[in-house]
């Protein structure tokens, strides 16, 4: 085994280094699929980030800890990490946790592989979880419903003949197409109300309040 040795340090294993480049790369292809077919059909930026990060950290910790005998407890308490991981701030909806589980998944089994099957087959193992995505996402074109809270105060269009003049005018503020709404609670006295209107999105998930 060819070793790279410098001043007589031995600094690396060629041929394990080789492996280690591409493989990393294989999983760095994959993961980018995966977060560009995320970016086409979700608008949150945010997670873009943390899937690159999560991706690579998995890759590294598998591809360089799959050697090393581990003590039960440090490796119970090394997969308890991963069941409890949440964001404090808000709440990761499902389709995000879809793809943060992918993106486990691509990494693990980048990193796990060597050995096991070829580049051939382990780019055929990517290429079907990415193309599965994309199926899901584009040729069966699954909607997601989402909500948005409005503060409405034009009261005079929640009666019960001008449901139409109420729907067009949260359409036009919102510039959202709306499926169907909710009247959450009527103020007479500030003369406003809570509305929740619901709509297709794509990945989209918002929550905000909009005051109107």
């Amino acid at each position: 085994m060819e070793i790279l040795n410098i001043l007589g340090i031995d600094l690396a294993e060629l041929q394990n280094f080789a492996v280690f480049a591409i493989r990393f790369g294989f999983n760095l292809i994959a993961t980018s699929l995966v977060v560009f077919l995320y970016a086409r059909i979700s608008r949150r930026k945010e997670f873009y980030f943390s899937y690159f990060a999560i991706s690579a950290a998995v890759f590294l910790l598998v591809l360089l800890l799959q050697d090393v005998k581990l003590e039960l407890g440090f490796a119970l308490g090394l997969f308890a990490i991963f069941g409890i991981i949440r964001y404090r701030t808000d709440a990761i909806p499902p389709k995000e946790m879809t793809y943060l589980f992918v993106i486990i998944a691509v990494s693990v089994i980048n990193a796990l592989s060597k050995g096991y099957i070829g580049y051939f087959e382990l780019s055929m193992v990517n290429l079907l979880l990415v193309g599965t995505l994309w199926v899901l996402e584009k040729a069966l074109m699954l909607r997601q419903e989402d909500s948005l809270l409005v503060i409405y105060e034009n009261i005079e269009n929640l009666h019960k003949d001008k449901e139409e003049n109420l729907l067009l005018d949260l359409e036009k503020r919102t510039g959202i197409k709306i499926k169907r709404y909710q009247i959450l609670k009527i103020d007479f006295l500030r003369d406003v109300a809570q509305i929740t209107i619901y709509f297709d999105v794509n990945g989209q998930t918002s929550k905000r309040e909009v005051k109107s």
